[in-house]
């Protein structure tokens, strides 16, 4: 029975029932599809997450201050001393007819002066450079601190996408044990197999139903630790995972390169701190003076007086004073140089290690992808066939089943270390420094 409808169209009805059924079926399928859009979150990609952590992020405004707080001491440092203002009474008699009172006698002075040290230029500049050189570093550590937190985002975002393909591996694998176990009851049923197959079948789907748990739970974990960076939902949605057959390092240049890593960047700042400590130490063998004005009043009686004098650091013992300060800070400065010598080395050996690792992770994702993935499939299948055809056992079937969940595991989890050891190459410096072009590898186009 056709269903009529009407509708006006220009005022005028119309009965063209069929045509206004379908109008009205696409209408009702495009707000659907429409509704489904904006119901599903957008993906969250790791360009996307890196960003959302370093906007939530209080370590950078917290360098942002230290920053900050250094450029303000390097002005403060450099100008001079404040003045003294100095006053007091000079020869108050304490005995006699004349005992505390001021203006009696002749020598009983009312003072008021003022001292000035007069510290040279080259302390203040040098003084001030100290604070300039703390805040490069404060700078430097910005930079360091960006970049640990684009790496350790990129780490979190990769392990949730890697744990969720796992565990979506895992609850494929236990729909899969549920159909063969509906399939062992059948054929026991129908008197074609042994009661041992279906209790292996029960322990089959057992066992897949405690992977897929442990793949939950690691799935759950990954999500808080995500959250921790970008401050979303637990349920983030991600998108496809980036290129990971290319990172921003050459081998070839390695040394020049890592030279320029912000860890090591901030070892050069605290270098130059103590660069300029030695040179303020030098300077320190050179004693500041200070000058003082004063003026007396006495009594009516009595002229007023004005006094001028000088104060100079008597510098006694400058071989166990000055000279030790000069050889510590020059010890310093040789310690900051030793230890940025040894943290380049030490980051240049890790890097080679990881970028070997990483080569060789995709020499072993390619063999997995070309054959023992493939294999492990068409064994599987290869099983089934014969055991639906009678010629092989249902514990026959379950091996091969064990086997291809178990390479297709070891292919994930392997891409899963690949890929993080991408993550550690491709953001040892922040996205935003200017870096050498990809290098291209063997085998990639």
């Amino acid at each position: 029975m056709q269903v009529r409808s009407f509708f006006k169209r220009g005022g005028v009805r119309s009965y063209d029932a069929p045509l206004h059924s379908l109008t009205l079926a696409m209408l009702v399928a495009l707000l659907v599809v429409g509704q489904d859009a904006l119901a599903a979150p957008p993906g969250l990609s790791l360009a996307e997450a890196q960003q959302r952590a370093l906007a939530r992020s209080r370590q950078l405004p917290a360098q942002d201050a230290a920053v900050a707080a250094a450029r303000e001491m390097a002005v403060a440092a450099g100008q001079r001393p404040d003045p003294v203002l100095k006053a007091g009474v000079d020869n108050l008699p304490v005995s006699g007819p004349d005992r505390y009172h001021i203006g009696s006698d002749f020598m009983t002075m009312r003072r008021i002066g003022v001292m000035q040290e007069l510290t040279r230029a080259d302390k203040r500049h040098l003084r001030a450079a100290q604070y300039e050189r703390a805040a490069d570093k404060a700078a430097a550590q910005k930079t360091l601190v960006t970049a640990n937190i684009e790496r350790d985002t990129a780490l979190a975002w990769l392990d949730l996408y890697y744990v969720s393909r796992m565990a979506s591996v895992a609850q494929d694998e236990v729909s899969q044990a549920a159909l063969e176990l509906q399939a062992a009851e059948g054929a026991y049923r129908g008197g074609k197999g042994g009661q041992a197959d279906v209790f292996a079948a029960r322990s089959a789907i057992a066992a897949a139903q405690d992977r897929a748990s442990e793949a939950a739970r690691r799935v759950k974990s990954a999500q808080t630790m995500l959250a921790r960076w970008v401050g979303a939902d637990t349920d983030i949605a991600l998108t496809a995972a980036p290129d990971i057959d290319h990172v921003r390092l050459d081998p070839a240049t390695l040394d020049t390169a890592l030279a320029h890593h912000p860890e090591v960047t901030v070892l050069d700042r605290q270098e130059d701190i103590a660069r300029t400590d030695v040179l303020l130490a030098r300077a320190n063998r050179k004693a500041d003076w200070s000058v003082e004005v004063a003026f007396q009043q006495r009594g009516q009686p009595y002229s007023n007086m004005v006094s001028v004098g000088v104060s100079v650091p008597l510098q006694w013992d400058r071989k166990n004073r000055q000279d030790r300060e000069l050889a510590a800070k020059l010890a310093l400065a040789d310690q900051a140089k030793d230890e940025r010598e040894e943290m380049l080395r030490a980051h240049v050996a890790e890097t080679r290690v990881m970028l070997d690792e990483w080569q060789n992770g995709r020499d072993r994702l390619a063999r997995y992808g070309d054959s023992l993935v493939p294999l492990a499939s068409s064994r599987s299948a290869a099983v089934l066939a014969a055991y639906r055809g009678g010629k092989a056992t249902l514990a026959d079937t379950l091996a091969a089943r064990r086997n291809e969940l178990d390479v297709k595991l070891q292919a994930l989890q392997l891409e899963a270390d690949t890929a993080k050891l991408w993550a550690q190459l491709n953001f040892l410096y922040p996205t935003d420094m200017a870096m050498l072009p990809p290098v291209p590898q063997e085998g990639k186009q």
